[in-house]
């Protein structure tokens, strides 16, 4: 084979080389925008677990706060204070 024949023959080869690169390279691009848009959602939804979870906290916190718990159990169960003259402390 002739250097002529030779180059005739690697120019095409280097043309589909370079073609095959560039569509490697889009194609990268591409998945790293798509993985990149995957990460941002999320995180997004990990933030919104986050409020979620502090509200959650909060509301459990208020549930078994003292003062909520004495007005439940006036207004639901009717339970009152017994007057003091009726309270008998016992010592150990």
């Amino acid at each position: 084979m002739s250097g002529r024949a030779a180059l005739l023959l690697a120019v095409p080869l280097l043309w589909l080389a370079v073609l095959v690169s560039a569509a490697g390279a889009i194609y990268c691009e591409h998945r790293a925008r798509q993985l990149f848009i995957e990460l941002e959602a999320l995180n997004a939804r990990r933030d919104n677990l986050q409020i979620e979870w502090g509200q959650l906290q909060l509301e459990q916190s208020a549930w078994s706060s003292p003062a909520f718990v004495e007005r439940v159990a006036g207004t639901r169960l009717h339970m009152a204070t017994p007057p003091p003259q009726d309270i008998k402390v016992i010592a150990p």
